[in-house]
């Protein structure tokens, strides 16, 4: 059984309540650290990654971030999936090989331009992922992720941003799109957005939002944390720094 297999079958038959809980490792050891703790898949953050690395979030060459992925795939025997933002303008055919040459199993595309801090157009955004799906085959597990929150404008109404990402997530996963992540979508809005969409939803955790239990009873299939995990040890560092200068 190949990784896209067993991270694709993951994603399926979960009871309400029982999300895919995918830490965000930013390189080798933290990887080991949640494989041993027996998380069945792990999910790499784009800005974990980034910020360990020296960069800021969007910034990483994308060389060194196949790299980091690469490295992290490398030191555990789960499958992972890697947060490739936009793809870093590569080709379809060329990021599934960059993936699958790294060892990651499954990955998340976003529909934001980082650059113009717009939306991408969903029709067009469809038909990419479908490329890419054509180039994957059954390869990897996409991770289709609406920026509808994220760049749908200061002030929108949520309710209407919810209708939005529906319609682009449906388009995508009629793309071939194994889930879809609508980052950062108000938890109210999870059980209209699993409904609407009608396939395996990503939930972003938040430290101060609900449960992972409450997510996955709110709809959310899979839950994701971004740069959580590298945040909270770098509180933890920051601490002992506290205390050695104290020392």
């Amino acid at each position: 059984m190949t990784g896209a297999t067993t991270l694709r079958a993951l994603h399926h038959g979960r009871a309400p309540g029982d999300p895919l809980v995918l830490p965000g490792p930013w390189d080798a050891a933290t990887a080991r650290v949640f494989a041993a703790a027996g998380f069945p898949a792990l999910a790499t953050p784009s800005a974990g990654i980034a910020a360990s690395l020296g960069y800021r979030d969007g910034e990483t060459p994308d060389d060194e971030m196949f790299a980091a992925v690469a490295r992290v795939a490398r030191a555990v025997d789960v499958p992972v999936t890697a947060d490739i933002e936009d793809g870093y303008g590569l080709g379809p055919a060329e990021i599934v090989d960059r993936l699958l040459e790294a060892g990651a199993a499954g990955c998340n595309l976003e529909d934001g331009d980082r650059a113009a801090d717009v939306l991408k157009d969903a029709r067009r955004h469809a038909d990419w992922l479908a490329e890419v799906r054509a180039a994957a085959g059954e390869r990897l597990v996409i991770n289709a992720r609406v920026d509808v929150f994220v760049r749908g404008g200061a002030g929108a109404d949520p309710d209407r941003l919810a209708e939005e990402a529906i319609d682009r997530g449906r388009r995508y996963v009629a793309a071939g799109a194994d889930c879809v992540y609508p980052i950062f979508a108000p938890p109210r809005l999870l059980p209209r957005l699993a409904a609407g969409i009608g396939a395996p939803l990503n939930a972003f955790a938040k430290p101060d939002g609900p449960s992972v239990r409450e997510l996955g009873e709110l709809g959310a299939t899979r839950v994701t944390f971004g740069p959580g995990h590298l945040r909270q040890a770098l509180a933890a560092v920051e601490d002992i720094a506290e205390q050695l200068r104290q020392a």
